[in-house]
């Protein structure tokens, strides 16, 4: 699967998405939480359920199969991009970098950086630098990254 030959959209997701999106990141993120000592499969699907907002919260489809999501949620000092997950089988294809570089362009317009973070070690902190973002602090768990507003 390659993104520029895949067919992909966003669509506004809702209630019903909690549940298959909390699953979803339970399975991403389990290879980063268990190399750092961390995970707990109910605590991670419970984090993800209580700070669920479906209006900054949007379902990614290719060919019409929900495949992953995006939270964007924009503050007073910067546009957050706190939750970003593919499923396995979709990554690795330039999806991941695909859906981000439209995402920054549309939020670009508010003129706001971008910050996000990501475990440490993670194999997602590459597809963030190679789209801009760059290291603004990090601790023995989370890497913080910031990038500068894109306007298209």
């Amino acid at each position: 699967m390659d993104a520029v030959s895949v067919g992909w959209s966003l669509r506004a997701s809702g209630p019903s998405d909690a549940p298959w999106m909390a699953e979803l990141r339970a399975i991403v993120m389990r290879p980063d939480l268990e190399r750092l000592g961390r995970y707990d499969p109910a605590r991670v699907r419970q984090r993800f359920l209580d700070a669920f907002a479906p209006e900054h919260t949007r379902v990614i489809v290719v060919d019409g199969e929900d495949v992953g999501l995006i939270a964007v949620r924009g503050e007073p000092d910067a546009v957050w991009i706190e939750h970003f997950y593919l499923a396995p089988g979709s990554q690795g294809c330039g999806l991941g970098s695909a859906v981000l570089a439209a995402v920054l362009v549309e939020r670009g317009a508010d003129r706001q950086p971008f910050r996000l973070n990501v475990l440490q070690g993670s194999p997602a902190r590459r597809l963030y630098e190679r789209n801009g973002f760059v290291l603004e602090r990090e601790d023995a768990v989370d890497v913080f990254l910031k990038a500068e507003s894109v306007r298209g």
